[in-house]
């Protein structure tokens, strides 16, 4: 698909867990590159953002930052939201909050919850799927109270090279392990809130990036996940890791530029 002419778009890109916005730092360039604009979010708790993990209670506000930047956009507006691995999850909040200002959603390699079954579902079925020992040196820590539980997750040495980042270079495994957070799959707090509306989180434009060698969120969960819940587009990077923003950028950049130019 030519790419070289295509109208300008905003992209929003939303990382995962224990990352930061410093994870695209690849591929924003690239999209810039591209002609387009290009907006890279910490969440809450995350990358340079201020605040601490034991502040950030629920999952509304670990995605604060995107659902105030949601909140800035002018009705007239659209923009194109990118969401990595629990992103997809951030993504999907603001799909629900704010359909009218998205053209289209992108979950790379991401959770991607449906309208029949509560935003905590694809979570738990992902931790029922995975076996004790796949979680290697990842840790998962209580850090609230009987009244406010909260389970904090770090990710170990061994888990970002065998399980993130097992295509990247050792520099890349090096920053990433310099730079991440302690972080939360809020699955807590997620399990008691409603499903996702079909008026608001199923009337966007979905489309999913599979990658093919992710050892984090295999290909098994993603294609189940597809299943689940009905996207527009289904498109695979077949050289990719769980971090294919940083493994092979080119080819993501490429992926981006081809769903923009198609549905915004």
């Amino acid at each position: 698909m030519d790419v070289s002419k295509q109208k300008s778009a905003h992209i929003v890109l939303v990382h995962g867990a224990c990352q930061g916005s410093w994870c695209w730092y690849k591929l924003k360039p690239r999209l810039e590159a591209a002609g387009h604009y290009v907006t890279a979010l910490d969440m809450s708790a995350s990358g340079i953002n201020p605040r601490r993990l034991d502040d950030v209670r629920t999952f509304a506000e670990y995605t604060r930052p995107l659902l105030e930047f949601m909140d800035s956009i002018p009705q007239n507006e659209k923009v194109v939201l990118v969401g990595h691995s629990l992103g997809g999850l951030n993504i999907s909040l603001a799909m629900e909050k704010h359909p009218e200002k998205i053209s289209v959603a992108v979950f790379v390699c991401a959770l991607l919850p449906d309208t029949k079954h509560g935003p905590s579902y694809v979570l738990d079925q992902y931790v029922e799927r995975t076996p004790p020992e796949e979680w290697l040196d990842a840790k998962l820590l209580p850090i609230g109270t009987l009244e406010d539980p909260l389970t904090s997750m770090s990710f170990g040495p061994k888990y970002v090279s065998d399980k993130l980042y097992q295509l990247c270079s050792p520099q890349d495994v090096a920053l990433a392990n310099a730079l991440m957070r302690p972080s939360s799959l809020f699955i807590e707090d997620l399990s008691n809130k409603s499903p996702f509306s079909d008026e608001g989180f199923g009337s966007v434009r979905r489309v999913y990036v599979v990658c093919t060698q992710d050892m984090a969120i295999p290909v098994s969960f993603q294609r189940w996940q597809i299943e689940n819940c009905e996207v527009d587009e289904v498109k695979e990077l077949e050289n990719a890791d769980h971090m294919p923003m940083i493994s092979t950028p080119q080819e993501l950049c490429q992926c981006l530029l081809e769903i923009v130019k198609k549905y915004s």
